[in-house]
């Protein structure tokens, strides 16, 4: 198999951003709605975020060159392109290269239930919960949002370019929850079934760290193979907390 993937590809979910606190204290509440009045493209990171997204490229810059990317592209959501440039700030990246933002990675899009809680939806749109129920979180496309297939045929577009402009470069993806686990879908040649149960199995947490190495003798169809998946201890002795999202708790997450 020929080498037409990046060398390295490291996927990392973006750091805690306002929009996960005020989510969180929303479910603490009880609350349908998640108190915020911006756009969820313009949410920044927390402080707690930045922290880790510094402690992320503090971690990298212990590394040799050869082991840090040379290639960032991101999300062009604000909570997602601040945890780049602090990475990249912070000495993660092989050298001081622009990062490059891709639609492509934006977050799911949840349409008319972006900012409710489960609750929420239940209270305000209880038919598109009942189509939830029916259909699962893999199809359920509410109105004016997109689906889990959605966001999967873009990032498909998106491999095909990494391929394309990319192909032996080691290449870091920062995004969102969603993205990274669909991702995984796309170049592990998932099922439905499979993605899901890695879904129910624990949260992305904010700056962890999903990474393949190219593998020209892998049996898999796209020859790249998972190092390791949510990964944060490695950095986590730099003493900023790691947080999670609950995706099943709330609707319009912003992740």
């Amino acid at each position: 198999m020929s080498l037409h993937w990046p060398s390295r590809l490291w996927i990392v979910r973006h750091g805690e951003s306002a929009g996960n606190v005020a989510r969180d204290a929303a479910h603490a509440l009880g609350a349908d709605r998640i108190d915020l009045a911006t756009r969820d493209v313009d949410i920044i990171l927390s402080d707690r975020g930045e922290e880790q997204a510094r402690a992320l490229g503090t971690w990298f810059a212990q590394h040799e060159a050869g082991d840090r990317p040379d290639v960032m592209l991101a999300s062009p959501y604000a909570r997602a392109r601040a945890t780049a440039t602090l990475f990249r700030d912070a000495g993660g990246t092989a050298d001081d290269g622009p990062i490059c933002v891709d639609e492509r990675l934006r977050e799911k899009e949840f349409g008319i239930l972006d900012g409710l809680t489960v609750s929420g939806v239940a209270s305000v749109y209880p038919d598109q919960a009942e189509f939830r129920r029916l259909l699962g979180k893999f199809y359920h496309r509410p109105p004016g949002g997109e689906s889990w297939c959605d966001v999967i045929f873009r990032l498909r577009s998106l491999m095909d370019t990494i391929a394309l402009h990319y192909a032996g470069r080691r290449v870091m993806i920062v995004a969102h929850q969603v993205v990274v686990l669909c991702l995984r879908y796309v170049i592990e040649n998932m099922t439905e079934e499979q993605i899901l149960a890695i879904d129910r199995e624990g949260d992305v947490a904010n700056c962890s760290v999903t990474e393949y190495v190219f593998d020209a003798d892998d049996g898999g169809s796209s020859g790249m193979t998972l190092v390791r998946y949510n990964a944060v201890a490695d950095f986590g002795e730099t003493g900023s907390a790691v947080t999670t999202a609950e995706p099943d708790r709330t609707v319009g997450v912003r992740g």
